[in-house]
């Protein structure tokens, strides 16, 4: 059986999956090579250290490889990294090949440890280091620009099967209003996570501006690697109108999942199970493809996981991990080390339920 098949059979809302089993309709599943599968994981977006990996991947690789295997140990399937452009285009239409070595050797880390990768890219999170060709570019040719990193990216990635998804950009909006520049001006941390797709509407519709750029670059992506999943990390505003332009109901024809990004408050966990459904209402899987203990406590973290599963309107979760073990953040009095401590105690303590699997059971390396 090919591949491709092999590892990126979806199953959607109604059917049989692979070898007779039957998928309620609640109950959207992924299935990798005949089996099925929960992602179950970490956005590997930055260490503690505050740098991206490419800040480090060159010079540290031994920390990288660690994080890798200490992330398989607390019970993780799969790994978010987050590929930013500018470390991969030196200019237009011109490969920054060091980096695509660095990235070949990141995807066989993830075959020898068995774990799947979600490669997100297109990433301006650095202001700085955002080139400045590429800033002056107008939207079409921006577009093409994406859409040749996107290709590029897929034709190293096709042969492997460590390759779970490619996310098309963390957070894109289309925005109602004319901007000036195309990342939005809220920092988090001195990074910039949401991206503009255009600067101006020019009497175009939201939607149509979203449908016609994910088109664009799925079409990059299916020239080099036909059959892989491809997804967009969303924010949560679904529904018509949609304060991000990307409403899951235009991406559905698009799209192989959805990929939300929601962080539950305390006492308001029914409004973000609601959003869940919204998202699951369309027909295709969902991921919450970034969650933390941010605004909720674990306890109550805990109990929205347990929610979206039971109602089947979500079925994967990827948390964060930058590179401290629980040992290590015990040792820590900072507030966000105690945030992030919580959650990989809780990461530890729903993975075998979710995933089926031992905490940190050793996985034979993928195959070809």
């Amino acid at each position: 059986m090919d591949l491709a098949v092999k590892l990126l059979a979806v199953i959607l809302l109604v059917g049989t999956c692979a070898f007779g089993q039957t998928v309620p309709a609640s109950r959207p599943v992924f299935v990798m090579d005949g089996k099925s599968f929960v992602p179950w994981g970490f956005n590997y977006d930055r260490d503690f250290k505050l740098r991206l990996i490419e800040d480090y991947w060159e010079t540290e690789w031994p920390t990288v490889e660690q994080d890798f295997r200490e992330m398989k140990q607390l019970g993780a399937n799969i790994v978010r990294v987050h590929l930013q452009f500018g470390r991969f285009m030196d200019g237009p239409e011109k490969i920054n090949e060091k980096s695509l070595a660095r990235l070949a050797a990141l995807v066989k880390l993830a075959e020898e440890t068995g774990l799947y990768l979600d490669l997100t890219g297109l990433g301006c999170y650095r202001k700085t280091d955002v080139p400045a060709w590429y800033d002056q570019l107008p939207e079409q040719q921006r577009w093409d620009q994406q859409a040749r990193f996107w290709e590029t990216i897929a034709s190293r990635c096709a042969k492997s099967p460590a390759i779970f998804c490619y996310d098309l950009i963390n957070e894109p909006v289309v925005p109602v209003q004319k901007v000036d520049t195309w990342l939005d001006p809220h920092e988090l941390a001195g990074f910039s996570y949401v991206q503009f797709i255009v600067k101006d509407l020019r009497g175009r519709k939201r939607e149509d501006v979203a449908r016609a750029w994910v088109h664009q670059m799925c079409a990059a992506i299916r020239k080099r690697d036909p059959n892989r999943l491809i997804t967009i990390g969303m924010l949560p505003f679904p529904g018509a109108g949609g304060g991000s332009g990307f409403d899951p109901r235009d991406m559905a024809s698009e799209l192989d999942f959805f990929s939300v990004h929601i962080y539950p408050a305390s006492g308001k966990l029914d409004e973000s199970l609601n959003l869940l459904a919204d998202f699951a209402s369309h027909g295709k899987p969902v991921v919450v493809e970034e969650i933390f203990p941010l605004a909720a406590s674990a306890v109550e973290l805990e109990q929205f996981i347990r929610d979206a599963r039971a109602r089947g309107h979500a079925s994967g979760w990827i948390g964060f991990y930058w590179g401290q073990t629980p040992d290590e953040l015990r040792q820590s009095n900072e507030i966000i080390d105690r945030f992030m401590l919580s959650w990989l105690d809780l990461f530890q303590k729903l993975g075998p339920e979710l995933t089926g699997t031992r905490q940190g059971a050793a996985t034979s390396p993928h195959k070809l």
